[in-house]
């Protein structure tokens, strides 16, 4: 009975070793499938710009989106080395703060950066236009928010005489 154990044995052993074999020197065989994974989404939180402002430490490194009045585009904060964001490729620009409604006052302390690229598609922005923005709080240099802004939307534009108008 001991002999047939070994005898079996043996056989399996080389029949697994044939088969192994068998397969690795196939060429039938497919070649390993790779594939990667998709970009995790982004969550942006919906923010106030007083609270980003009040707040820079608290929203660094954060994605967020703001609805606001734009102001006006600037070069402030550029060429700026603890934050830099180069002039050549970059335009900055200021909304209106929203807790003063009588006259329009930029948020000089939100330093916004928009690439020159997507800027030119907006160069008839008029101040009070209403905006929406999302983007990254990439710096909290001098203890103001910096915000790379990589999405931009005008959801409604005013006509010089004071009227709005939908687009």
């Amino acid at each position: 009975m001991k002999k047939l154990y070994i005898f079996l044995f043996a056989i399996a052993l080389l029949f697994g070793v044939g088969v192994s074999s068998h397969v690795i020197n196939s060429k039938t065989f497919a070649e390993p499938t790779y594939t990667t994974a998709a970009a995790p989404q982004i969550r942006y939180i919906d923010v106030n710009p007083l609270s980003v402002v009040n707040n820079p430490y608290q929203y660094l490194n954060k994605y967020i989106r703001i609805r606001a009045k734009f102001d006006k585009f600037s070069t402030l904060g550029l060429d700026y080395k603890p934050a830099l964001r180069p002039h050549e490729k970059y335009i900055s620009f200021m909304i209106q703060r929203p807790d003063i409604t009588n006259h329009n006052i930029p948020l000089s302390e939100f330093k916004i950066f928009l690439t020159k690229e997507i800027a030119e598609k907006h160069i008839d922005l008029d101040s009070g236009d209403e905006i929406l923005f999302s983007g990254k709080v990439f710096s909290t240099a001098l203890g103001d928010p910096w915000m790379d802004v990589d999405k931009f939307e005008v959801t409604n534009k005013v006509k010089k005489d004071g009227q709005n108008k939908l687009q």
